[in-house]
């Protein structure tokens, strides 16, 4: 591996990819710095320090986000607008007529337009979470010292620093998803993926820290023992697939016959990848959201069961069984949510019908139809191995919890399935790059 390596730096025009890849993640990290204006870096402090609900939830967004809520920074929303955004097109294309043709009939023009549209919907939705985010910091305040002094549409003099906090978040996701963009043009790997990666890897020196004042050396090598098997079960897993054999007629061309070939379709156990999780960590975090708009009620019921549904809702609970049913519900909401998109993305990809068109069969099965129950049928079986292991990778957090009494992970589950992705794709695109110029490769077969 280091002499391919170094054979890709030898190479110009790959050096400047590498490089550039890398310039562009260090900008990223340098933009993660820069604060929203007009905070109050004590109050800031003081919030993420206190033990409120709200505030359990904010140091839960702080590690999705690589410590960019931690610092309020621009980049706070980090590409999660961008990232739902994108899921929402996903959903569309199959149940709006006119978003499928443009997919299917338009080609690469189809796939820039919908991409367009994309952007479209991330501002708005990156300027509704910048609001609530915002929002929450000062529901989280302590004795009255607000994070964001004057923010609110409550007061006139308070609506130009709300609408320059405003533009700032949704600028920082816009130049953080441009980032990204530009690592997929003109880097190595996925642009979007890789800045997510970047948010994720920031946080291992401060999770490190973590675990070393608390276990000492001991915890450091039990945890980098544990973080080394869950990424072999995650590599095991992700490049698992059921492979369907498939048989090509004999084809006439002119005055002569060619034989038909014989090829495979490779079913992927985790074909939704990390898309379940997202989903089901925006739907369970939306009762928190909704319930820290009434814990300011001068009603004390309705205060004391809004605080009661944001800490249960955040994942923050200090009782087991709170904890085991909280773990059971992301268990149960990834489960379904990774059937759901799986088959949402087979029926967009219409295999029976692309292998009917091209003369294609499955020995033993009738085109059609047929093909098509047979594939569903298999993909439900191959699915419902990835829909637990996905939940696994989900709950694994509370599991340690419950077992280690700590929530400090070097990298979570979850983290670690975007990373362990990243890792393969940059290291094929790597390895298409070397083949191309007759070098040996990164992955060994």
């Amino acid at each position: 591996m280091l002499q391919a390596l170094r054979n890709a730096l030898r190479l110009p025009d790959l050096r400047r990819r590498l490089f550039y890849t890398l310039l562009i993640m260090i900008i990223f990290r340098a933009a993660s710095h820069v604060p929203v204006p007009g905070i109050d870096a004590q109050a800031l402090q003081q919030a993420l320090g206190g033990g409120s609900g709200v505030s359990q939830m904010l140091n839960l967004m702080d590690l999705l986000s690589g410590g960019a809520v931690a610092r309020f920074s621009v980049l706070a929303t980090g590409i999660n607008p961008y990232v739902n955004a994108s899921i929402i097109i996903q959903l569309l294309v199959p149940v709006i007529p006119a978003l499928q043709r443009i997919s299917e009939e338009e080609g690469e023009a189809g796939r820039r337009k919908l991409n367009q549209w994309t952007y479209y919907i991330t501002v708005p939705l990156a300027a509704l979470m910048a609001f609530g985010q915002a929002q929450l910091f000062n529901q989280a305040s302590v004795a009255g010292n607000l994070v964001l002094p004057n923010f609110g549409f409550n007061a006139p003099q308070n609506i130009l620093p709300t609408i320059s906090v405003l533009v700032a978040m949704t600028a920082g996701t816009m130049f953080a998803v441009w980032l990204g963009d530009l690592i997929t043009e003109q880097g190595i790997g996925n642009g979007i993926s890789l800045i997510i990666f970047g948010g994720i890897v920031a946080r291992m020196p401060d999770n490190l820290m973590s675990i070393y004042t608390s276990d000492g050396v001991w915890g450091i090598l039990f945890f980098l023992i544990l973080t080394v098997a869950i990424v072999f079960v995650i590599v095991y897993v992700q490049e698992g697939q059921r492979r369907i054999p498939v048989q090509y007629g004999k084809r006439v061309r002119g005055r002569r016959m060619y034989s038909g070939g014989s090829t495979h379709i490779p079913l992927r156990v985790n074909t939704a990848g990390m898309i379940p999780l997202i989903l089901a960590q925006s739907l369970l975090i939306f009762p928190a959201t909704v319930s820290q708009f009434f814990i300011a009620s001068e009603n004390q019921g309705v205060a004391n069961f809004a605080s009661s549904m944001m800490s249960f809702f955040s994942g923050n609970t200090t009782e087991w069984y709170t904890t085991m049913l909280y773990a059971l519900l992301y268990f149960l909401a990834v489960f379904g949510l990774t059937f759901f998109y799986t088959f949402v993305q087979v029926e967009q990809q219409d295999m029976a019908g692309m292998l009917q068109r091209q003369g294609g069969f499955i020995p033993g099965i009738r085109p059609g139809g047929w093909t098509k129950d047979y594939i569903n049928r298999v993909y439900r079986r191959v699915t419902l191995v990835g829909a637990f292991f996905l939940g696994a990778v989900a709950v694994l957090p509370f599991i340690t919890q419950l077992f280690l009494q700590t929530t400090v992970l070097l990298i979570t589950a979850s983290g670690l399935l975007i990373v362990v992705g990243v890792v393969v794709d940059t290291m094929r695109q790597l390895e298409a790059q070397l083949l191309m110029r007759h070098y040996e490769g990164f992955i060994r077969r």
